[in-house]
């Protein structure tokens, strides 16, 4: 068994359509998976398919809005039909509808972040999770964000929402993992995403965030998905219930002022 072989296990990736997602969803195919790729979107979603199909990998798309709890089930279920099993969740899709102060922030945007950024990814959960603790093995990854381990003035609902991913994963490791299914985060700083594009865009914001951030650059969607394939392969068998920031080294820079 080589450590980041993940060959004929299967992956569901939401919000792999573009960036991060789209990113981890071409890697893991590259690894040997086969992925599952979703969005709002089916024309994007298959676009996807046919660039990992040209690649040589296996891919099918399905389209789906995470706000909706039935369009999930249909998801995870389609999932199934078409290649019998999930043995690798990667809860990536997000929406941020307010970046300004939190006084600011209307309650329908309030509540479109906590519905989709955690109810969402708690019912994946609960629907995928048995049937893996039933065959005794799977992965489940959260993709957060640092701005769920700090304060922040302009995505504060946002961050609140990737720090309660944290606790999700920590919680399910510790229910899930007498049946050898992991739970995971990946905590990602700023990175060139469309998702982003507000915060990356804005001169004063880039510069700041380059000039606390030791390597002096944002990230890349695909410097995100190696860790993910991490996750998912046996190289992390022995890791559950953490999170890993990706970020250019940002919060050990802020940790020494």
């Amino acid at each position: 068994m080589q450590q980041f072989d993940i060959r004929d296990k299967v992956a569901l990736v939401t919000g792999s359509s573009r960036g991060i997602g789209k990113a981890i969803a071409v890697r893991m195919a590259e690894a040997g998976a086969k992925v599952i790729i979703s969005s709002r979107h089916l024309d994007a979603c298959e676009a996807v398919v046919d660039e990992i199909k040209g690649a040589g990998g296996d891919a099918f798309a399905v389209a789906c809005n995470i706000s909706d709890k039935g369009q999930l089930q249909q998801l995870v279920d389609g999932s199934i039909e078409q290649y019998g099993q999930i043995d690798i969740l990667v809860c990536n899709a997000a929406v941020n509808p307010h970046y300004g102060p939190s006084q600011e922030i209307p309650d329908d945007a309030f509540e479109k972040i906590l519905h989709c950024n955690i109810m969402s990814n708690h019912w994946l959960c609960q629907m995928t999770i048995p049937a893996m603790a039933e065959r005794g093995d799977g992965s489940v990854i959260i993709i957060s964000s640092v701005a769920g381990l700090h304060g922040t003035t302009v995505i504060g609902t946002y961050g609140i929402s990737k720090a309660a991913d944290l606790q999700l994963a920590r919680n399910l490791a510790l229910e899930w993992g007498p049946s050898n299914v992991r739970v995971n985060c990946i905590a990602p700083g700023l990175i060139k995403t469309e998702f982003a594009r507000a915060l990356w865009e804005n001169p004063r914001a880039y510069e700041h965030v380059c000039k606390r951030t030791p390597l002096r650059r944002i990230g890349d969607p695909d410097e995100i998905a190696g860790a993910a394939v991490f996750l998912a392969s046996p190289a992390a068998n022995f890791m559950t219930g953490q999170s890993i920031v990706i970020d250019g080294g940002a919060q050990a820079s802020s940790a020494i002022g």
